[in-house]
This record gives C-alpha cells, sequence and structure tokens, in this order.
C-alpha cells in the first residue's frame, strides 16, 4: 500500500483516523502499531514477522542497557549485531555471495528472497533506540506496544525520514493533538501527493522514454534531458513521499524533522547533502562519523572517515555496485572540497558555484540510476558529446517540446523562490492567505486524485532501499 493509492486516501487512512480519534486516548499508540502492522502486511505479509521480530530484540535490548549495567555493552553489541545481519541476509545476501564467486570461483546459487520493504529505514531506526538509550540521550521504553508504534509508524515506515527514538521519545508518551495541527499535517500531505503524483510520476514516465533508447539512438542533448527528469523525478517523488510523512505524522499529532530543504539551491556538494535526505546524513554522522572520532583526530583521520561513512551511504542504498561507486564519488568530492575549500569553492561565484554543483549532482543520478554498469557508462558517454546520434535531432526537440512547460515547473518547484513569493504575495494571519492556501490545497489534492484515477504509473523511488 502506498500513500499515493485511492485505497489508502479513501479506505485505509480515513477508518484509521476515525479509530485513532473516537477510542480512549490510551488506545492510540495501540491504534497507531495495530494500523502500520496491517500497512506493513499489504504488501508482504510474512515480513511482518521480520519487522515484529526487529521491534522485539531492541525492545528487550533496551531494557537489558537499562537494568545491567555491566552487561550494557553486550545488550548493545547484541542490538547491533542481529539488525545487521538482518539488514545483511536480506539486503546483501546474494550481493556478498557474487563477489565470493569471483574472488574465489566457487559456484554458489542465489538467495530467491524479495527485499522486505522499508528494511534499511526501520534497522536504522530499531538500531538508533538502543545506542540512544546506552548513551543516556533517552530514557528507556518499557511499554512494548509504544515501542512498537515507534518502529512500525506507518507515516515513515516505508521510506523515512528516519526518526531517531530520541526524537519522538517524549511524543510516543504524551502528544498534543488539535485541529490546528490537523490541518496543518493535511496541508502538508496534500502538498507531498502533488508533488509525487502531478510532476515526480510525469517527470518518471519522460525518463523511462530516454533510459530505453539504445546508445545508438541517444543525443548528447536527449541524455541531457533525461537526465534531469530522473533528477526532478527523485527529489520530487521522495521530498514528496517526506512531505506526505511529515504531515501524516502531524494529523496524529507527531513533529518528524525535515528531510529535504531546497537542495537543488547548494553551491556545493556538501551543502547539498546537508539539504538531502538530511534524516540519513544526520543518523551517519551522529552513530558513524562522530563514534569514529569526527574530526577530532587530525585531517588524515578525518578523511578516513569520511570515506567510511560515503562508502557505507552509497552500501546503504543498495546492493549494487553503482551505489557503492555512487558513494565513493560523492565522498571523493567531499574531501576534495575539504581541502580546497577556501582557495577554491569559498572564492567561486554563486552562479558558477551553483552550475559546478548541479552538473556534478546530475552526473551521480547518471550512476545512480543504473544497476549495470556498462548501460551506466553508455548513458554518461552519451552525455559527454559521444552519443550514436549526435548532438541534437528531431526527437530531442520533440521531447522538449512536449515536456518543457513540464520541467520549467518543476525546476522552480524545487527551489525557495515561489514560496517565497507566495509570502509576499499572502502575508501570514491574512484572511487572503487563508483562502488562497484552502484553494490550492483543494486543487492539488483534486487534480492528484484525477491523476490518480486515469493513471497505472506511480512507482516510489526509494521503496526500492
Amino acid at each position: 500500500m502506498v500513500f499515493s493509492s485511492l485505497l489508502f486516501l479513501f479506505r485505509f487512512l480515513p477508518a484509521v483516523i476515525i479509530a485513532y480519534y473516537v477510542l480512549p486516548r490510551r488506545c492510540r499508540n495501540l491504534v497507531l502499531f495495530l494500523a502500520s502492522l496491517v500497512f506493513y502486511a499489504w504488501g508482504e505479509p510474512v515480513y511482518v514477522v521480520l519487522i515484529l521480530f526487529s521491534t522485539l530484540v531492541d525492545y528487550c535490548a533496551g531494557r537489558a542497557v537499562a537494568h545491567f549495567k555491566k552487561g550494557a555493552v553486550a545488550a548493545v553489541l547484541f542490538s547491533v549485531v542481529i539488525n545487521l545481519f538482518l539488514l545483511g541476509f536480506f539486503k546483501y545476501g546474494n550481493f556478498f555471495l557474487q563477489i565470493f564467486h569471483r574472488l574465489t570461483g566457487i559456484a554458489v546459487p542465489e538467495l530467491d528472497l524479495a527485499l522486505p520493504i522499508g528494511i534499511s529505514f526501520y534497522t536504522f531506526q530499531t538500531m538508533s533506540y538502543t545506542l540512544d538509550v546506552y548513551r543516556g540521550d533517552a530514557e528507556v521504553q518499557k511499554n512494548f506496544i509504544t515501542f512498537g508504534a515507534y518502529v512500525s509508524l506507518f507515516p515513515q515506515l516505508i521510506a523515512g525520514p528516519i526518526i531517531r527514538f530520541k526524537d519522538v521519545a517524549a511524543q510516543l508518551v504524551e502528544r498534543k493533538e488539535s485541529v490546528a495541527c490537523f490541518c496543518r499535517g493535511f496541508v502538508r500531505f496534500a502538498v507531498g501527493l502533488g508533488k509525487k503524483v502531478l510532476i515526480a510520476n510525469q517527470a518518471g514516465a519522460l525518463w523511462d522514454e530516454v533510459s530505453c533508447m539504445g546508445a545508438g539512438e541517444l543525443t548528447t542533448a536527449t541524455a541531457w534531458l533525461g537526465i534531469l527528469s530522473f533528477t526532478l523525478q527523485i527529489y520530487f517523488d521522495f521530498s514528496g513521499y517526506s512531505d506526505m510523512a511529515i504531515g501524516l505524522g502531524a494529523m496524529f499529532g507527531f513533529s518528524f524533522p525535515e528531510n529535504f530543504r531546497h537542495p537543488y539551491e547548494s553551491r556545493s556538494i556538501t551543502e547539498f547533502w546537508r539539504r538531502w535526505h538530511i534524516s540519513l546524513g544526520t543518523w551517519f554522522r551522529e552513530y558513524v562519523y562522530i563514534p569514529l572520532g569526527g574530526n577530532r583526530r587530525g585531517l588524515g583521520r578525518q578523511m578516513l572517515n569520511l570515506a567510511i561513512v560515503w562508502l557505507l551511504t552509497g552500501l546503504w542504498h543498495g546492493a549494487h555496485l553503482n551505489f557503492v561507486l555512487w558513494g565513493v564519488y560523492y565522498g571523493v568530492l567531499v574531501v576534495i572540497e575539504k581541502l580546497l575549500w577556501k582557495p577554491v569553492f569559498e572564492k567561486m561565484p554563486r552562479i558558477l558555484a551553483h552550475l559546478y554543483t548541479m552538473a556534478l549532482v546530475m552526473i551521480g543520478w547518471a550512476l545512480f540510476s543504473w544497476q549495470d554498469m556498462s548501460d551506466s557508462v553508455g548513458y554518461m558517454k552519451a552525455m559527454f558529446f559521444r552519443a550514436g546520434a549526435g548532438l541534437a535531432n528531431g526527437q530531442t526537440l520533440f521531447l522538449l517540446a512536449s515536456n518543457g512547460i513540464l520541467l520549467l515547473i518543476a525546476a522552480a518547484g524545487s527551489l525557495s523562490w515561489p514560496g517565497r513569493l507566495a509570502g509576499r504575495l499572502f502575508p501570514e494571519d491574512t484572511v487572503r492567505r487563508d483562502v488562497a492556501g484552502m484553494l490550492l490545497v483543494t486543487a492539488l489534492f483534486a487534480a492528484s486524485v484525477a491523476m490518480l484515477v486515469d493513471s497505472s504509473y506511480n512507482p516510489f523511488l526509494y521503496f526500492r532501499f
């Protein structure tokens, strides 16, 4: 089940909202826990056992950390080992078997297992709980239902944002729902739904068309047009999901952290990763980079720590060589910026810095989007004037004419200036702003639903991770 489906919008969500607000307050975490399990089981009933097992492991580990002071380290290790084993087995099992085969020549049958949806997200969440309790950043949660609601919370279960336990510990026990909060949540949800259905899906259709072309059909301009469409698709797809997750959380009284802050406005790769998938970057910084020593042990050690974090970031996205190389690619870029920031990047003109950043980001997406490295190499050759069909042709012009307005709207929507302009035209606490906001949200929701009725193309890219 996905947020951008008629089943979710008109059956599942209304039923959960009614149950949540009609039943006594003491039952609300139970409602969320059970509803989240149903939400997850809708797509993969078998793997509900897996998420319940992960929940039980970290619930017991957290209790052990709090109760047995001398055995706290063992409890943390138990949590980390079990969680990483499950993640490694289901997500990376075939990847490691392929490496073993290449190193030894021994053929080993691959595992015939479907990837549990959202396992990378909820595994990081469960581990963060045990680590937070061990470090004294959060109190142990003794109520299994409450802890289960945290782990499986359906608004952000499948694709984040990754919520650290210490960020919502107090909200799990005592949160204040209100009409105003619910309305703000619905507005945020409707905006995210519009970003996903009206922009991401349409940009994705263009990317699918271009990416299916053979190397001999691609022109350089078509290749860049295609990767631009993927650049916009993945942003509106993932940020739209995050908006919907944050909005749903607000509808149930939660305040989730932001996951995107207009990353395509960045003027460096370092800044880009402070704005893109913020919850993942925060998790790696808090639980990997800083424990390794961060920047406290000299430049050489800092570079090593950054290399480890970026290798893991790439591997987190998937068990394929392209994701590993994508992580290494960004690690190299971040290290170069760290070394040359003051003499080079700090003095770069704003427009040049922005163009530099977006060019490298789009090249990164070209690497990211192809699991078959030969396809990725062939596509990037086309991007850099080694295309089989030359610089441009009639098909390039047709695709640009057919999708130019969509791409312009998407590019503008990825930046912050439309929001600032709207703020000037419709000041806060005015009737004009309230009326305009109501009309906009109604139009977005209605258009999104109409599109869902007529279209069967509705993928979520980050469900794969």
